[in-house]
């Protein structure tokens, strides 16, 4: 599977996710400049985390409109695979692939530390194989990770099973003091209502490698990659 990585000012995360994918997973990568008008032939694209240009204004709200991002959408429209992480998230939701919002976090405060989440559905290829009651511990670094929807929005999102996963404890709880940023009803990501399309703050690729002493994340990219080849 070819994957293709949007790089712009500021990612932090990119070579991460590529290690990951290259080194780890033992799949074909390129690398996107967020000026480029090509997507290389790519079969899913992610957008890393980290920061992007514009961000004093709002998180993504400039970076969406990055000559890449006409393909990107383009690319999504037709059923193409599209992933963010963190700031890509972000960059999502104000290109309009995602519904709802990224907002500061309750405290006001940059957090950047391990937390836990649990998949809610199997109904979509990065979480297709992952056991619904496992904890996964992955790390966060955001200060606008506070996801919001308004009421009309989140009813959509639930009734339509969009919820890829949300904050938990260790033990799998998913109580409002295992919340890190205030997200409503804790949740940690979504996919859109196609289900191609799929974005979350939690950072997977800083938890696939044995030397950071935590695999939690690689269950997102062994499920991306066991549903494709099926």
């Amino acid at each position: 599977m070819k994957f293709g990585v949007v790089i712009f000012p500021g990612s932090n995360c990119d070579e991460d996710i590529i290690h990951v994918l290259d080194k780890i997973m033992g799949q074909q990568v390129v690398r996107l400049w967020h000026k480029d008008h090509d997507l290389q032939g790519a079969d899913f694209i992610i957008l890393p985390g980290g920061f992007s240009f514009g961000d004093y204004l709002r998180s993504g709200a400039i970076a969406r409109f990055s000559p890449i991002m006409e393909q990107v959408i383009q690319f999504a429209a037709k059923g193409g695979y599209v992933m963010g992480i963190c700031n890509g998230f972000q960059i999502l939701t104000e290109a309009g692939l995602l519904p709802g919002a990224l907002l500061h976090n309750s405290n006001r405060k940059f957090i950047c530390r391990n937390t836990y989440m649990k998949a809610q559905t199997t109904q979509s290829l990065i979480t297709a194989q992952i056991d619904l009651q496992r904890a996964l511990k992955i790390p966060i670094a955001h200060g606008e990770g506070n996801y919001f929807a308004d009421a009309d929005v989140l009813k959509s999102i639930n009734d339509n099973d969009q919820v890829l996963f949300r904050y938990c404890d260790e033990a799998g709880n998913i109580i409002t003091e295992a919340n890190p940023n205030g997200s409503i009803e804790n949740i940690a990501g979504i996919t859109n209502t196609n289900r191609n399309v799929f974005g979350f703050m939690p950072h997977p690729e800083r938890a696939a490698d044995p030397l950071l002493a935590n695999e939690d994340g690689l269950a997102i990219f062994e499920s991306i990659l066991s549903m494709v080849k099926a």
